[in-house]
């Protein structure tokens, strides 16, 4: 594939040159970002958790994203039939699946959608964000374990916030 290299502004890296042959398609956008059609993903420093989802076109436009399995390992969910369409995918090695992470201070009190799973089809770069109808799952999952099981506390007590 050939490179094709654009000068794009970002909001956590300034202005940076891209490979847009690298870049992610969202033939529908994101929810509440419809026009926003190409993304690249982008180191954040040599953190290999996390990452950034950078809009092409819009510097304000940035998600830091991790792979959720890494965070919840009983993570499981059923694409629909419209996703696979879509996106075209043959098999779920196809596949590279990422949450939208919510970076709070201090650090524990993240975040990750669980919800609302990014999906990367690794073969023609087509991705799409599925919003999944599945009570297990938060919008708000914590990262840090313990604020997880605190949580779940709180819940199975009868107390909430």
């Amino acid at each position: 594939m050939t490179q094709q290299l654009k000068e794009i502004a970002t909001k956590f890296h300034g202005k940076i040159e891209v490979d847009l042959s690298k870049a992610w398609h969202f033939p529908k956008g994101l929810p509440g970002f419809e026009e926003e059609e190409e993304f690249v993903i982008l180191p954040i420093g040599e953190n290999q958790q996390f990452q950034v989802l950078q809009s092409t076109k819009e510097a304000g436009v940035a998600f830091v994203v991790a792979n959720p399995y890494k965070i919840v390992e009983e993570y499981d969910f059923k694409i629909d039939d419209p996703t696979v369409d879509l996106l075209e995918v043959k098999s779920p090695e196809d596949l590279m699946v990422l949450g939208i992470v919510f970076i709070k201070e201090p650090f524990e009190e993240s975040t990750i959608n669980l919800q609302a799973p990014l999906l990367f089809q690794i073969n023609n770069r087509k991705a799409k964000q599925m919003v999944l109808n599945d009570k297990r799952y938060l919008i708000k999952h914590p990262i840090d374990e313990k604020k997880l099981d605190e949580m779940k506390e709180k819940t199975t007590s009868g107390k909430s916030e």
